[in-house]
């Protein structure tokens, strides 16, 4: 067992000391990462008057199967996303994210329409053009910014920024007097569908606001805008504060509700637990009663054991009837000097006497 281990230790320190990134050798069969040039991870994307271009080295497109593959570090898929990117939000930089990630080295040059044609072709925009440059130069995945950028893609404007691709989603855009306006860089073989990302867009953004205007507006009264800023009249922004004074009451009265709610609560609960309480009192008490004053209770066994202590201290004790009698010896016979008569005693002595002298005078008689 010690060998595969040795292999295995022998193998881990290959494979950090190799060359390739993450310790990975070239023997492992993993093709080393390349650097991706990028500007958009730690700085603003630069304008595309602002990057030096080599224009000594001839132009030549690269096919799919090749960008597909892969190319040098120092040949990167240069991909062509443009837009309008007004109120940039996550759909835009989804679609921007597809287009990074089309190929394995990717070079992302997105432009950007100005107002004019931007006003002429679509319509009217929330943010301005440098609004717009400046938002999408701050997207992660940008690497070069293109202003002014034109509606509709010439060859000599893609031969100039030496594109190899288009990204765009696979929707037809009718604009310009055109069915799609990217259909002959369809069939150059130069594009590259994205799929568009359902729930947002900036039309959806601006028919929310539309809706709740009153809202909006409302909200920024209370954060200070004036009516003239925002291009509200006299008797609507009196409407506004009247209805914020409204929705206060409304909230207060309803607080107090939520409050008395709350109140009320405890209380039933309280009085559930005191109620609870009384019953368990109530029972231990009506027990400890029925226990001291019930039928069979203490208290009666006290009285009658009192009834019987008085009965004994009052009557005397009687010998019972069937007791056996013990004859007694005749206590002697006293006389009186010169007398033959006894003293007067009580009934049962009498009786006792009244024996003895019988028995005297039998025993004179005997003589």
């Amino acid at each position: 067992m010690e060998p595969p281990t040795s292999s295995r230790l022998n193998s881990r320190k290959r494979r950090k000391d190799g060359s390739g990134p993450n310790g990975a050798a070239e023997l492992d069969g993993i093709p080393p990462k390349m650097s991706r040039r990028s500007f958009g991870l730690r700085e603003p994307a630069p304008f595309s008057d602002e990057v030096e271009i080599d224009y000594s080295k001839p132009y030549v497109r690269v096919t799919y199967e090749e960008a597909m593959r892969g190319t040098p570090s120092d040949r990167p898929v240069r991909v062509y996303a443009d837009g309008i990117f007004d109120l940039f939000h996550s759909g835009h930089a989804r679609a921007l994210m597809q287009a990074k990630n089309l190929f394995p080295n990717t070079y992302l040059i997105v432009g950007v329409c100005s107002d004019e044609l931007t006003h002429n072709f679509k319509g009217f925009t929330v943010m301005n053009e440098n609004e717009r440059y400046d938002a999408v130069q701050h997207c992660r995945y940008v690497d070069e910014v293109v202003r002014n950028a034109p509606w509709t893609l010439t060859p000599e404007f893609l031969a100039e920024h030496r594109i190899d691709f288009v990204a765009h989603d696979d929707i037809p855009y009718s604009s310009a007097g055109s069915d799609d306006v990217y259909k002959h860089i369809k069939e150059a073989g130069m594009f590259a569908p994205t799929q568009r990302t359902e729930g947002i867009s900036t039309s959806d953004i601006i028919t929310r606001i539309v809706r709740d205007y009153d809202v909006y507006a409302r909200r920024n009264l209370q954060r200070g805008y004036t009516a003239k800023e925002l291009n509200v009249s006299f008797i609507n922004e009196k409407k506004y504060h009247l209805q914020e004074r409204v929705d206060k009451v409304k909230k207060r009265v309803k607080d107090v509700e939520e409050k008395s709610k709350e109140f009320v609560q405890k209380v039933e609960e309280k009085s559930i637990d005191l109620i609870q309480k009384w019953e368990e009192k109530s029972r231990e008490f009506i027990g400890n009663f029925l226990e001291m004053f019930g039928p069979e209770g203490a208290l009666k066994h006290m009285l009658k054991e009192g009834k019987g202590r008085m009965l004994q201290a009052i009557s005397p004790k009687q010998s019972p009837s069937s007791s056996p009698t013990h004859d007694r010896s005749p206590s002697p016979s006293f006389r009186w000097p010169f007398s033959t008569k006894t003293p007067p005693s009580s009934p049962a002595n009498r009786s006792r006497n009244e024996s003895a002298v019988t028995y005297d005078i039998s025993e004179d008689e005997e003589d």
